[in-house]
């Protein structure tokens, strides 16, 4: 089988692979659940690529994402669920009902008013599929309050944003930066607090998790992705940290045979190094 830009050479392959009769017996023991995690971390090696600016390896790994949404609807049209086609119909549908602006009658509308009209259709699609769902005798997949639909399956960061997105809307927020770093420094005092008191790991794991929280409300206020702010710090770490090591090895040494001193001598030396090549 020839490659092919086409879309419908990919679903074919898909469907080869998947074939009980020729087919590749790793591709045919995968459900749904077994694929879902691959879908997640080809997301992030899009991230990766677009943080790095490496466009050739960008247009690969949209490549591999694709892959994971026709894997995912060729294991639903094997089980009569939907078909490639649906997909694409029903995403459509949704950017040309959430685009009124654009696609009924064209209005010149703020990127923060797109964004509050995309909320009130979504929030209307949401009341609309509820309805159908009570209509078929059907319970709620999952609460239908103001938290709802934020996915368990996020990365903690990215949900604690959302939920605290989501909560901001309707008033149940901080008024000021100054609040939150207040706060911060509230469960900071709380994890110093719960060691003393000999708490259980448990409970000084409840009082991070508050800390986290906290760091993400902040990173909020002031305008800044918080999932994104701790990959460029992992990536700093990384680099300095690599310094480190490459340091040591020009005088012989290894990490394990160096001192915290002399690491940490090295890792200013590599920070201050970073500041004067900015």
């Amino acid at each position: 089988m020839a490659p092919s830009s086409d879309i419908r050479r990919l679903i074919e392959i898909m469907a080869w692979l998947r074939s009980p009769v020729g087919g590749c017996p790793w591709d045919l023991e995968q459900d749904f659940a077994s694929i879902a995690p691959y879908t997640i971390e080809e997301a992030y090696e899009v991230a990766e690529a677009i943080e790095r600016g490496d466009f050739a390896d960008l247009r690969d790994e949209l490549g591999d994402l694709l892959l994971q949404v026709v894997f995912h609807t060729r294991m639903a049209e094997e089980q009569g669920l939907f078909a490639f086609p649906d997909v694409v119909r029903a995403i459509t549908e949704k950017l040309i009902r959430r685009h009124p602006h654009v696609f009924d009658a064209a209005h010149d509308l703020s990127p923060e008013e797109v964004k509050g009209q995309w909320d009130k259709i979504k929030a209307e699609e949401k009341r609309a599929k509820a309805a159908e769902r009570a209509k078929l005798g059907l319970a709620e997949p999952v609460a239908a309050g103001i938290l709802a639909g934020i996915p368990h399956a996020m990365p903690g960061l990215m949900r604690a944003l959302k939920l605290q997105e989501k909560a901001g809307k309707v008033g149940f927020d901080w008024n000021d930066v100054g609040a939150v770093l207040d706060k911060i420094t509230e469960e900071a005092r709380e994890i110093v607090e719960a060691r003393a008191s000999g708490a259980g790991q448990a409970a000084i794991a409840d009082e991070v998790g508050d800390l986290l929280f906290a760091a993400v409300n902040l990173a909020r206020h002031l305008g800044v992705d918080p999932e994104a702010a701790l990959r460029g710090t992992n990536a700093k770490f990384e680099r300095r940290f690599g310094s480190i090591e490459q340091a040591l090895a020009a005088r012989g040494k290894s990490p394990q045979e160096a001192s915290l001193d002399e690491m940490d001598a090295l890792w200013n030396e590599a920070k201050r190094q970073e500041r004067e090549t900015r």
